[in-house]
């Protein structure tokens, strides 16, 4: 599929995200989750890459940033530690579980929503989708897993290293003279993909 196919899947499920949240009907977004979460398992985390209406936002707030040459501030060290993933998603349950056992309507999403969008404003996206999402953690685990991912091949890649800078969540590493992408981070966005003169990256 190309970009703009993409694009427009993008729009159609913030669309229907925005409908169902003003509708009071969260809870069928959230078996749209589980759906992606356990596709995850076989094809990776296409719903981030694909269905995240807040992926889909965050991109628009990096490329607003990049027309305005807005500068990222350097991650804070401290919110790169596992305890706080964990921390995080253990939160989100929380709250998430209570909502569902009581009268109490906490607005968690769009809670959500504004923390992704401010951390984003003065960090790289990196920040939201590598460490402190809950649902990536989620995902990040059910990925580790995965049958089909996207893959670079060596003997077309140059090593030029601009897949590693367009990644939105530094799933691209480089180790000694090759490139590889760790498929429990990343987003199958395809960035990668469209950015390589190689043609070296496939999803396989």
């Amino acid at each position: 599929m190309n970009n703009n196919t993409q694009k427009i899947i993008q729009n159609i499920f913030l669309m229907l995200f925005i409908f169902l949240l003003a509708e009071g009907r969260v809870q069928i977004w959230m078996g749209l989750f589980l759906i992606g979460l356990a596709f995850s398992l076989v094809f990776g985390r296409y719903y981030c890459g694909w269905f995240c209406p807040i992926n889909t936002v965050l991109s628009g707030v990096t490329w607003v940033k990049k027309k305005l040459h807005v500068k990222s501030l350097k991650i804070p060290q401290f919110l790169v530690k596992l305890w706080v993933r964990n921390l995080t998603l253990g939160v989100f349950i929380s709250i998430f579980m209570i909502t569902l056992m009581t009268e109490i309507k906490l607005p968690v999403l769009p809670v959500l929503f504004f923390i992704a969008i401010l951390l984003t404003f003065l960090y790289p996206e990196e920040i939201w989708h590598r460490y402190l999402c809950p649902y990536g953690t989620l995902l990040k685990l059910s990925a580790m897993f995965t049958k089909h991912s996207m893959k670079i091949e060596e003997s077309l890649c140059n090593n030029c290293g601009t897949c590693k800078r367009v990644c939105p969540v530094k799933a691209v590493v480089k180790t000694e003279s090759k490139h590889s992408i760790h498929k429990s981070d990343c987003l199958v966005c395809m960035l990668c993909e469209d950015s390589c003169r190689q043609r070296a990256i496939t999803y396989q």
